[in-house]
């Protein structure tokens, strides 16, 4: 999900006020003068980008209606059922819920709105609370079978309450049955974004930035580009740590490789993907991505997707006001070779049939892209990266 900022490569250039504010240490401008500069930056920024009100596939593009802000998505065994997590409100303010979507038959079903009761099991922190309450507003996901068989799927909810929810999915396609588990609620202050199951049966989740501190943070991280997030492990076990070497400006999306050693983060603010060692913090390499949101393996494993944004404030800040339609403002798919890092754009579009798209799914030979905001999923026809192992 994006900040309300972006210092993509080839944004318009910041006046010079700006840039001499961001060659400062952010620990000594005041937020006040942050502010200032933020304001001086919008002035003659141009016209904010139209939202896309029409549901008509162009350009190999193809749209699906219906969604509530479709800002992350994950396949089911059966390679042609999505889970979507039906994005509310950053603030809790609006709810959402998860859904199930057959691609074939193209048809949505709500599957979980919050409530219900506490689980004869547990698989989550012996100290959670209880289940969502019906303010529940999912955001990133992860799906992955637990070391029993079992298929868990883990959401971050700002709704009621900010926590790892825990769910036991199984799968039957549009009558699927999503049944919470459990949930581990972070440390004080924490604002998450997205989450990865460990293959010790933990995870991992990317802590944005405080959110008593939410504006500033932003700001600081844009203009600054200091560090206002990192990455917390959780374990039954051990609880929360906080992991060396993963503080960044704005983390987002995350992954993880198949042997768990290597972390893929997305960091927004800085415009790069990192990749870092896990056992040490050490970061491996990096690649220059415009403001990388969520990540997804292509289907044989051998090619991250990275959803990227090219936007600035004002259009940032009109797609989270929207009330219909679809967000309109650029993005791209950007293929990345985990390996060597090498980086080429596999989709590209701007305006109809959707723009700032949250994620990159392979389903056979297509992408299936969401957004955070927006009422709709859209089918890029034959977009995969890489044929699919069969």
């Amino acid at each position: 999900m994006r900040p309300g900022l972006s210092t993509r490569p080839g944004a318009l250039a910041p006046p010079l006020a700006l840039r001499s504010v961001r060659a400062a240490d952010s620990r000594s401008v005041p937020a006040a003068a942050l502010m200032l500069a933020v304001l001086l930056w919008t002035v003659g920024c141009g016209e904010v980008t139209p939202p896309i009100t029409t549901c008509e596939a162009s350009g190999g593009l193809e749209p699906i209606c219906g969604f509530q802000n479709p800002e992350d998505l994950a396949l089911l065994p059966d390679e042609h059922t999505l889970v979507v997590s039906q994005f509310g409100a950053m603030d809790g303010a609006r709810p959402g819920n998860l859904a199930v979507f057959d691609t074939v038959g193209r048809q949505l079903r709500v599957v979980f709105r919050g409530g219900g009761e506490a689980p004869v099991e547990g698989w989550g922190a012996d100290d959670c609370p209880g289940p969502p309450d019906e303010a529940f507003a999912p955001h990133g996901l992860d799906l992955a079978p637990r070391s029993d068989g079992r298929l868990q799927l883990l959401v971050v909810n700002h709704g009621g309450r900010e926590a790892i929810e825990f769910f036991e999915v199984v799968p039957a396609g549009l009558d699927t049955k999503i049944e919470w588990r459990g949930c581990a609620i972070p440390p004080d202050d924490s604002y998450l974004n997205d989450v990865v199951a460990t293959p010790e049966g933990g995870l991992l989740t990317t802590h944005m930035l405080p959110k008593s501190a939410e504006t500033l943070s932003i700001l600081r991280g844009s203009l600054l580009g200091s560090d206002t997030g990192w990455i917390y492990e959780w374990t039954r076990e051990g609880g929360w740590k906080r992991l060396p070497g993963t503080d960044a400006p704005f983390p987002n999306g995350i992954d993880l490789s198949a042997d768990g050693r290597t972390i893929y983060l997305d960091v927004y603010l800085g415009g790069e993907v990192r990749r870092i060692d896990r056992s040490t913090g050490e970061v491996t390499g990096r690649v220059d991505v415009a403001g990388p949101d969520n990540m997804t393996w292509s289907s044989d494993g051998r090619v991250l997707l990275v959803a990227s944004h090219h936007a600035g404030l004002r259009d940032s800040m009109n797609c989270m006001s929207l009330t219909e339609g679809s967000c309109g403002f650029a993005f791209e798919i950007v293929a990345i070779d985990p390996d060597t890092l090498e980086r080429r754009t596999v989709v590209s579009n701007a305006g109809p049939p959707m723009g700032a798209a949250t994620v990159a799914l392979q389903v056979g030979n297509d992408l299936w892209l969401g957004t955070f905001a927006g009422d709709r999923v859209t089918r890029v026809v034959g977009g995969a990266p890489t044929q699919p192992t069969r």
